[in-house]
């Protein structure tokens, strides 16, 4: 496997430094920011000359090659390669993928090729500009395509609200993300590696939460929490915790453990250490890297979407998705999904519910943005495949992909709610101030049940533990943005501050343990309590903690924006109260803050190119001497990573990627063992190798995927004795490879496959225990057809073909077994 891990690198590295032959021969780089586009509308319309447009005829037959892609992209390329100017309402072609246009036609019915299935149509505004409108109607204000680029979206460039990045040829990516506090990014103009994959990939794959996205992603890999069903991702080698994703840019409000993707537009992934862009992580994770949801928003065209779900084994279910928008220049939207799933999974006896209601609503007025998004979500698992721990001196083969070695009893209930608002205000057309603040309430109940293995029999011992808990959480972030030129160079300044505040509440029951085996598991009822923490009806208040910062930065362009160079500090605060569940007395305070740097570089030698580094820190709260230490109470202040980041970024119109090397150093705490006085004396060193690539390998053959290379070591170990072994859970050779397949053969019909491949792993510092690499392949196929009249899009989707047994993660020092062979189903229709 790891000669056929290097041999995708060669071909990544292949196709990233050279790009299909037609994607070098000046492909469009689809919608330009903002910034760009002001400077393009004031200068000679690039790619097409006086000459060209002059004698550009709508009836004149030429040859075109578009490939299937969004429609936004697939009319620059149609502007570009007809030589004809192309204006439309960016909202009117928000979301709509164009069918792929090849051969010799006129530019009449090359263009109506692309608007086939649409509610759109065209007419000749002049000799040599072609109108995009809805049919029967005219729009109002228009942008410009490439070869002309943006003249103008009405949007203010410093909004984050309206500038959601549009998707990249082949609609599975966007093409930026959200930057944390530096709003959304054009990944080209961006010192940091970031990915957002769209709702289409989402729908596409028939997602069901953040882990079937990020299935996708070559530098991810998911796993559980310890003893509970939540997501857990390892980033670049590093923990992230559910706790520490984000809602639209917001920590605090994401449910706690795991999140029904139905309601979600967007899942962004923020490679790298974020103390600056996204703060102090709540839950003290994300030093490799952090996840944001992007809620769905109501479109400019009606959205009334149906969905029916089958999943093995059965699990039944349904999504309605609807959207509007209303009032003078629908000014006003709103976008309601209500979804549902219950059924056995295709672990034996493991059964799953979920139910989602959720609204987003807007207000986008000429000066004033408002959006206001709530969510309703429970989760419940009946007896749940749990994970496993291990005190045998040897790792056990992974059972049957589909045993259940989980109790009868076993059953984890998750409901959470929130409610957040987000605003901006544009005071000048070179200012605009920003707010959001968010509210969740979580409940959690359950009994858990996770077995530790003590042979390489898989003879185990499996105890229970309750553990009601209920979360109350506050967070908010205000700040302004402001663009301003000195001389020759351009400023893009941003100033502000967040602050989150929870409340954790919580009990405990312990029962005593039973034998069982994870091969053949015994069915034991549940056992009595051994000993309690709290009241179990009015839980008592364990943690209280407060967040909060203060941050600045200025990204300065030099060279006509050709070089961009990011400055910034954040100052952030943590202060911890914990209480003791009995006699509810406080019994330690934890208050430190840090200042948090971070400089980026980007430098854009062509159009296709854009070379990007930087350093950044990563922050989690520090440690307390343990009581076994000589010094225990002893407070220490946060921990403080620090990564090094270079890289490429290649744009050539249909296909993109990026390669990238860097190192996060993340400190430890270790108790030493001759003098017995803990400190923060260890340390964690990732080095790697990171190439990614997506978009139209050709009209019909989309490529979504990667391959990374981590060296995960450890550092001034307890004594000495782990230097340079590798960290638990920390794979060194990770590659996902995705492609879609438009069969040209069969009208509105795609095939898909992708491989999964992740390197060994160790359970252990010492590196004694290993766990073996592991592979996966899935596979898909979708058609929409008409039925009277009515488009019906069919999905089948199999996950894990060869019903693969293996253990997929083992970060935390437990095992999280990967899913069996699933196969899932839906129908959808739009009204």
């Amino acid at each position: 496997m790891r000669v056929s891990a290097l041999l995708v690198t060669t071909a990544l590295v292949a196709v990233l430094s050279h790009g299909p032959v037609a994607a070098q021969e000046a492909q469009p780089q689809g919608l330009q920011t903002q910034k760009q586009s002001f400077a393009a509308s004031q200068a000679p319309l690039w790619g097409v000359t006086p000459l060209q447009l002059a004698q550009a005829d709508a009836g004149s037959v030429q040859n075109y090659d578009i490939p299937a892609q969004p429609l936004a992209s697939a009319l620059a390329v149609f502007g570009q390669q007809s030589g004809l100017q192309v204006t439309v309402d960016g909202a009117l072609v928000r979301g709509i993928q164009s069918p792929a246009v090849t051969g010799e036609m006129t530019s009449d019915e090359a263009v109506a090729t692309l608007l086939v299935g649409s509610d759109l149509t065209y007419r000749m505004a002049d000799g040599s500009t072609i109108a995009i409108e809805k049919r029967a109607e005219q729009t109002g204000s228009t942008i410009l395509l490439d070869p002309v680029t943006v003249a103008g979206t009405g949007t203010s460039p410093l909004s984050d609200i309206e500038n959601l990045p549009s998707p990249y040829a082949g609609g599975q990516v966007a093409r930026g993300a959200r930057i944390g506090v530096l709003g959304n990014q054009d990944m080209m103009e961006t010192p940091f590696s970031a990915t957002g994959y769209t709702e289409q990939a989402i729908r596409n794959q028939q997602a069901e939460s953040i882990a079937d996205v990020m299935a996708n992603d070559p530098s991810v890999r998911s796993g559980y929490g310890f003893g509970n069903f939540s997501e857990l991702f390892v980033v670049r080698g590093f923990p992230l915790a559910m706790e520490d994703v984000s809602m639209d840019g917001l920590y605090g409000t994401t449910p706690r453990q795991i999140a029904n993707i139905d309601a979600y537009e967007r899942v962004e992934v923020f490679r790298g250490a974020s103390a600056f862009v996204n703060g102090i992580p709540p839950g003290s994770t994300g030093t490799g890297g952090t996840i944001n949801l992007v809620p769905k928003r109501a479109e400019d065209t009606p959205i009334t979407s149906l969905t029916g779900k089958y999943g093995m084994t059965s699990e039944f279910g349904g999504h309605a998705d609807v959207g509007r928008r209303f009032g003078a220049d629908n000014a006003f939207g709103m976008r309601v999904n209500l979804s549902s799933r219950q059924g056995e999974t295709a672990i034996d006896d493991e059964e799953r519910t979920s139910r989602l209601a959720s609204a987003a609503l807007d207000y986008r007025g000429e000066k004033v943005r408002l959006t206001l998004d709530t969510l309703l979500q429970s989760q419940r698992i009946d007896k749940g495949r749990p994970v496993v721990n291990v005190s045998s001196s040897v790792i056990p083969d992974a059972p049957d992909a589909n045993t259940n070695y989980g109790t009868d009893y076993s059953f984890s209930n998750l409901e959470d709610r929130f409610i957040q608002m987000r605003g901006e205000y544009d005071v000048l057309d070179s200012l605009t101030l920003y707010g959001a603040v968010g509210y969740r309430f979580m409940r959690e109940d359950g009994i858990y049940a996770s077995p530790t293995v003590t042979n390489v029999a898989g003879d185990a011992t499996i105890g229970r533990l309750d553990v009601p808990r209920e979360d109350q959480t506050l967070s908010g972030q205000f700040g302004g943005r402001a663009q301003a030129e000195t001389g020759d160079v351009t400023h893009q300044m941003n100033a502000g501050m967040s602050a989150f505040h929870t409340v954790n509440r919580n009990s405990f029951v312990f029962g005593s343990s039973q034998n069982t085996n994870i091969y053949n598991p015994v069915s034991v009822s549940i056992p009595n309590a051994t000993s309690t923490g709290g009241d179990l009806q009015d839980l008592p208040k364990v943690s209280e903690s407060w967040l909060r910062s203060y941050f600045v930065s200025d990204t300065l362009g030099f060279v006509d924006d050709q070089v961009l160079v990011t400055l910034g500090a954040r100052h952030q605060t943590v202060k911890v109260k914990g209480y003791n569940r009995t006699s509810l007395r406080e019994t330690s305070n934890y208050n430190e803050s840090k200042l948090s740097p971070v400089v980026g570089l980007v430098i854009r030698p062509t159009e296709q190119i854009s070379l990007y580094a930087n350093r950044i820190e990563g922050l989690a709260q520090g440690p307390t001497a343990p009581t076994t230490a000589a010094n225990t109470g002893e407070v220490f202040p946060p921990y403080v990573s620090v990564q090094y980041e270079a890289g490429v970024k290649l744009d050539y119109g249909t296909i993109g990627g990026s390669a990238a090397v860097f190192q996060t150093s993340q400190p430890s705490g270790i108790t030493d063992p001759t003098t017995n006085v803990f400190g923060i004396d260890g340390e964690q060193r990732n080095r790697g190798i990171e190439l990614l690539a997506f978009g139209d390998l050709t009209p019909d053959l989309h490529l979504l995927g990667g391959v990374t290379y981590t060296q995960a070591e450890l550092s001034k170990t307890a004594g000495g004795n782990n230097d340079g072994n590798f960290a638990v859970g920390a794979p060194q050779y990770q590659a996902n490879m995705g492609v879609e397949w438009d069969l040209p053969y069969l009208s509105a019909t795609t095939l898909s496959a992708r491989m999964i491949y992740t390197g060994t792993q160790y359970q252990d510092t010492a590196n004694t225990k290993r766990v073996p690499e592991w592979s996966r392949l899935d596979i898909g196929a979708r058609t929409t057809q008409t039925f009277d009249g009515q488009d019906v899009t069919f999905r089948a989707n199999i996950e894990n073909v060869t019903n693969n047994a293996y253990w997929a993660s083992v970060q935390g020092g437990y095992l999280t077994q990967g899913a069996p062979l699933t196969g899932k189903l839906s129908v959808s229709t739009n009204f």
